[in-house]
């Protein structure tokens, strides 16, 4: 990592990397985190068409004046859209989330287990294994079993 007295952008420069990618012809800043309040500029976003809301969108996750050059170059709104979703996957972490993964997932029937990272067996499996704490007592009627009658 950085060393000692580093300053927060050196910081943020090796810590959340520096990737950048050519969308439509312009070269954006591949989202490493999530600008805070992101989420609920996107839940305003499917409640508003004003194109103030969606440049506000897009300057945080991309940059500013990007909303601009890609309509220039003639993006579309299921492009925009594929690129907002690419950009919020990569944000959350989903490095491995494609273009086509984000299309997908919109054009998806459940969009929301479209959008969900993959699981590998491994991954699934841990999930479901125990926390290794010790477990609540199993009381006999849960059991099945009849009570053992006592002899006194």
């Amino acid at each position: 990592m950085t060393a000692a007295g580093s300053s927060w952008d050196d910081f943020k420069r090796e810590a959340f990397g520096n990737r950048t990618e050519d969308i439509e012809g312009v070269t954006v800043r591949v989202p490493s985190d999530l600008p805070f309040g992101f989420g609920d500029r996107l839940a305003d976003l499917s409640t508003s068409s004003d194109r103030q809301d969606v440049e506000d969108l897009v300057d945080a996750l991309f940059g500013p004046e990007v909303l601009d050059q890609w309509i220039e170059a003639g993006i579309g709104s299921m492009g925009l859209m594929t690129i907002l979703t690419w950009g919020m996957a990569q944000g959350s972490g989903q490095t491995d989330f494609t273009f086509q993964d984000a299309y997908a997932a919109l054009t998806s029937e459940d969009p929301g287990k479209a959008l969900a990272p993959p699981q590998n067996r491994a991954e699934r499996r841990a999930r479901s294994r125990t926390t290794g704490g010790r477990s609540r007592r199993t009381t006999p009627a849960s059991t099945g079993s009849t009570p053992a009658a006592s002899r006194d």
